[in-house]
């Protein structure tokens, strides 16, 4: 398993990584998720061994990886650039990556090659963002490593190429209980990939679940009170309901608009005192519990394009 307790990281004196304590089990894919700069990219430079933590521990299997290439030889990371090795071909790419890796398939290789036709003695500087993307994920996969670490790892695939990878990593998962760890903000695809997902916030884990409870625990409940009287609608604030979670709270006119963490009965269970007319629970999508999550954190969604 994969295991970074108490684990800092600072560049000068900023701190991107603030004591955090994660265990990611092995054969599950593993989600991040957090806003920029929040230390998703960090932490897995420090699952790779590119950087080393200034405090606390990164163990993989129990044993630390920087500076150790047996372990190393686990884990392979695709990052979110595409311009390493522009001059090489894809064939001398592979064969680059094969001379660290000793599971290396030739025949995984070609295998996946041949599904998505990349040309072999094509330099990578000619190919586009997404042919580069495809190109190492397949050469990721044919190491045959235990953990796979992904980057925005869709960034630059047209819709068909990302089914098509997306398919590839399933496969591997599923063939070899890969460990895949996914930084991304597509959260569609996380929401489609991942088991499990942990929200960074400023260095620290908000929370670390697996995603059938975090999407059971949080809940969009619209409402509606009786009125006082035929003009007057029944008006409510935040406060009147202090027993419950709230992580927004809005009213349009005689509809109010909540989004409480917690259990949906005990929800319904703690509306029945003020009588609802109408108490519909609505379940959020996953990047609709990150938003509000995110709100509740003090990150301002407002003014930014969808």
């Amino acid at each position: 398993m994969i295991e970074l307790i108490n684990t800092s990281k600072n560049f000068d004196s900023f701190k991107v990584l603030d004591s955090i304590n994660l265990t990611i089990p092995k054969g599950v894919t593993f989600g991040l998720l957090g806003s920029n700069g929040a230390g998703k990219s960090t932490i897995l430079r420090l699952l790779c061994g590119i950087y080393k933590a200034d405090g606390g521990s990164v163990t993989i299997d129990g044993e630390s990886i920087f500076n150790n290439p047996k372990v190393k030889e686990k884990v392979f990371f695709i990052n979110d650039e595409t311009i390493q090795f522009a001059n090489f071909t894809l064939k001398e790419l592979k064969n680059f990556y094969k001379g660290f890796y000793p599971n290396f398939s030739e025949e995984l290789f070609e295998k996946l090659r041949k599904t998505i036709n990349l040309p072999l003695d094509k330099k990578t500087n000619a190919f586009s963002k997404g042919m580069k993307r495809q190109a190492i994920v397949i050469i990721a996969l044919a190491c045959q490593t235990e953990y796979l670490l992904l980057d925005e790892a869709f960034d630059g695939l047209d819709p068909t190429m990302r089914i098509i990878v997306k398919r590839m990593l399933v496969d591997a998962m599923l063939d070899r209980e890969l460990t895949t760890i996914i930084s991304s903000h597509n959260l569609k695809e996380i929401n489609e990939v991942c088991d499990s997902v942990a929200l960074l916030h400023q260095g620290k884990i908000v929370f670390n679940r697996d995603l059938d409870s975090v999407k059971s625990n949080i809940h969009k409940v619209q409402v509606v009170f009786p009125q006082i009287n035929e003009n007057l609608p029944q008006s409510y604030t935040e406060k009147e309901f202090p027993n419950l979670d709230i992580l927004h709270f809005e009213q349009n006119q005689s509809v109010y608009h909540i989004i409480i963490r917690g259990n949906e009965e005990e929800i319904r269970e703690k509306f029945k005192s003020k009588k609802p007319l109408v108490l519909d629970i609505i379940p959020l999508s996953l990047e609709e519990i990150f938003i509000y999550e995110m709100e509740v954190l003090g990150y301002d969604f407002k003014g930014i394009d969808n």
